[in-house]
């Protein structure tokens, strides 16, 4: 058919892996951002960059899901530090209205979001994701030691948060 460009197999294959390993990059992103629509942001943004590198990815016989959770987790750090920045404005902007997540009730789901983001990466990549400390050193471009360092600190900060919501609920 004259004009019509048909799909390498490199796009097909980029195809196959974004349909395959959204529900987990979602789960991941949320739990990253505590925000099922940041995370869906976040995934958008590192499936944009995976799918303009792909072929690259792929020759290098590169991981494609700790590609895309690495570039995750470094965008997710991005914004968190561009956000912590302060604004100063002469008037308060319109407040939109924020749908209510279903884990907003959720004590440790409260904890996990006040751990800071690498750690968060790790504790969620570990538990959630189920990962070995080799893979998560892999997908966040961090050493092996580095993640053992992390998962002790946000361990011990999720234990003394959890504590203090079992001495309130006594």
């Amino acid at each position: 058919m004259a004009g019509r460009i048909e799909p390498d197999e490199a796009t097909m294959d980029f195809e196959e892996f974004a349909r395959a390993s959204l529900p987990g990059l979602l789960r991941y992103g949320h739990a990253l951002t505590g925000s099922p629509h940041d995370a869906a942001d976040l995934v958008q943004t590192a499936l944009e960059k995976a799918g303009a590198r792909w072929s690259k990815i792929t020759r290098h016989d590169a991981d494609p899901i700790a590609y895309v959770r690495r570039s995750m987790a470094n965008a997710h750090v991005s914004r968190w530090r561009r956000r912590r920045r302060e604004v100063l404005v002469d008037e308060f902007p319109d407040q939109g209205v924020a749908l209510p997540d279903r884990l907003d009730g959720e004590p440790l789901w409260h904890a996990l979001a006040e751990l800071p983001p690498r750690q968060r990466a790790v504790v969620v990549l570990r538990y959630y994701e189920d990962l070995s400390e080799a893979e998560i050193a892999a997908a966040l471009g961090i050493t092996a030691g580095t993640v053992k360092s992390q998962a002790s600190k946000a361990l011990t900060k999720l234990r003394a948060s959890m504590s203090s919501v079992e001495g309130r609920d006594r």
